[in-house]
């Protein structure tokens, strides 16, 4: 592989550059890993390149040895290879009006679904800033923020409360990656204004920002419940 990284300027061009799946992960590998592909897992540089599975091998002696550019990101649980996803990310971050669901799946060439996914994967990673997910042991709880009830003037206190515990203010939930010093790993924290704390709220905003396989901790709100079997 001797891809550089050089950005398609037109679709087509996009196309062609990506239809080879083997410069589509160099692409990925030096966009993610811009000083040498490193273990995902233990953080080593001692890895090799599989080119007939695209994948690397750590050197190292611990269990999933072998990992792809995929790994840990928003384009991991895809069967869809980076040929499709990289097209659609140009497509979506170059399209001033936005781009349908429809349409995209037209471009690419799959079913409308698929491209649902895919630009809800894309929009979020370009909300965040990075297409990455959180990995290794992940914190989320929630909040609610809002101003004391007792330091409000009566005519205020009226209008925003009706109830107690949280009612009436804003529900913040917050994810946080904890560092790993042995592995230069700094803490990531991600804070999201959600409209309820229901487990149809929370649980996508996590399974949309947290790895598979990470080890996920919450407090004892119910809503958190399914995530035994998605975190295990």
């Amino acid at each position: 592989m001797n891809a550089e990284l050089t950005y398609p300027k037109t679709l087509i061009e996009a196309v062609r550059y990506f239809s080879d799946a083997a410069v589509a992960t160099e692409f990925f590998a030096k966009m993610r890993w811009p000083n040498g592909v490193c273990c995902p897992h233990c953080g080593s540089t001692s890895v090799s390149y599989l080119a007939k599975q695209r994948r690397w091998q750590c050197r190292e002696k611990h269990e999933r040895r072998q990992f792809s550019a995929k790994i840990g990101t928003i384009f991991e649980e895809s069967p869809l290879g980076l040929d499709k996803w990289f097209v659609a990310v140009w497509c979506i971050t170059n399209a001033k009006n936005g781009i349908s669901s429809c349409k995209l799946a037209r471009a690419l060439g799959i079913t409308q679904k698929s491209a649902w996914f895919m630009l809800h994967r894309v929009r979020h990673a370009m909300h965040v800033g990075s297409f990455e997910k959180f990995c290794g042991t992940i914190e989320s709880d929630e909040t609610f923020v809002g101003g004391k009830s007792k330091n409000m003037h009566l005519s205020r206190r009226k209008k925003k409360i009706h109830g107690t515990g949280g009612m009436g203010k804003a529900v913040v939930h917050g994810l946080l990656e904890r560092g790993d010093k042995s592995k230069n790993k700094t803490r990531k924290v991600k804070a999201t204004v959600v409209p309820n704390v229901k487990h149809s709220t929370l649980v996508p905003i996590i399974t949309d920002s947290v790895a598979a396989g990470s080890n996920v901790h919450t407090d004892s709100l119910q809503s958190y419940n399914a995530l035994a079997a998605l975190y295990p």
